[in-house]
């Protein structure tokens, strides 16, 4: 058994369809089937065919994947997916062998957890997870028992909780992670910090200044019970202007639609014209499906967009809260690869 990384779209425009058909969805929609390819080698020629304006080196590194997916990828095989969309990891087992469907390559996979949060694996899986490939093996650090490990319900045997150190990497890189993802790698290093010094209460003073930062005035609830919520904002000097907003915080745990309906029920006690659900975990599916029919009245944030709100507000942050979380912005040159 192997352990494959396998993405959907540079967007994840394919998660959705993914998760919800039991497919692992690749790109390359204008190579055609290549169930008869016999060879790396004509794999290779294919793409140079098909893509006659990719440099050499792209070409060659896209067939490989293709190879990959079509020839080296087993029934059994565990899938990864991390997702683009939200900030979860989808994890599965391969069930069927490559098939060319609807103009996309696909394999059959059964989606056995379909968002686990980053938090549940160690740091060292996260960096092999980050490798730009859309194909690619895991292999190190004893990748299969431990995936196999969370695929059942039970904890990355290698995690070491409250960790906020770099990837814990053995050897060198191996041949499908020459390439890492380096925004993916600096996020993980910073959900790590966070999760380190911003547990329960405290989550909800970061979420509050990062409303503040947006320009709300804010009463939070002090530690406890909060009778359905935890921060009370609005706009204007005092705080009286619309939006009003009901906001909901936790730290740790899938969140669940209805927790979110919890909410809803609070905003019409406080008058609150919209609701903000902030779960560092993030949310099941169902009350992920509910987000389109809650749009214009509810939002809610898991990690990756908690994340992506405090970093376009940093700067604006107290003092206090930047030494807690010490940050510098850096500008690295994108590879024409990517």
């Amino acid at each position: 058994m192997a352990v494959w990384l396998i993405r959907a779209g540079k967007y994840g425009q394919d998660e959705a369809a993914a998760l919800e058909k039991g497919v692992a969805i690749i790109g390359w929609q204008e190579m055609p089937n290549v169930s008869n390819v016999q060879s790396y080698e004509e794999m290779k020629e294919k793409h140079q065919e098909f893509f006659p304006d990719n440099k050499a080196k792209t070409n060659i590194n896209n067939a490989a994947q293709l190879w990959a997916f079509l020839n080296k990828i087993q029934k059994g095989d565990i899938a990864v997916l991390p997702l683009k969309t939200r900030s979860g990891i989808a994890l599965g087992k391969v069930v069927g062998n490559y098939e060319f469907k609807d103009g996309r390559h696909i394999r059959k996979v059964d989606w056995v957890l379909e968002e686990v949060p980053r938090s549940a694996f160690g740091q060292d899986l996260l960096y092999s997870m980050g490798a730009f490939s859309t194909v690619c093996q895991i292999k190190r650090n004893d990748a299969e028992t431990r995936f196999q490990a969370i695929i059942k319900g039970k904890k990355d045997p290698h995690l070491k909780p409250g960790s906020i150190k770099g990837p814990e990497t053995s050897g060198e890189p191996e041949e499908d992670e020459s390439f890492i993802n380096l925004e993916e790698q600096a996020y993980d290093q910073i959900r790590n910090l966070i999760q380190a010094k911003f547990q329960g209460h405290d989550f909800a003073v970061l979420v509050e200044a990062v409303l503040n930062a947006q320009g709300y005035q804010t009463f939070r609830s002090p530690p406890g019970a909060d009778g359905g919520v935890d921060i009370l904002a609005g706009h204007g000097p005092m705080g009286f202007n619309a939006p009003r907003i009901c906001v909901q915080v936790k730290s740790g745990g899938i969140q669940n639609d209805s927790a979110i309906r919890e909410l809803d029920g609070v905003m019409v006690q406080m008058n609150a014209e919209q609701g903000l659900f902030v779960s560092w975990d993030g949310y099941n599916k169902t009350a992920w499906d509910q987000v389109k029919h809650r749009f214009f009245r509810v939002r809610l944030w898991d990690g990756k967009r908690f994340l992506e709100q405090l970093l376009a507000n940093y700067e604006k942050l107290p003092d206090a809260i930047q030494a807690e979380l010490p940050l510098k912005r850096i500008w690295v040159l994108v590879s024409e690869e990517d």
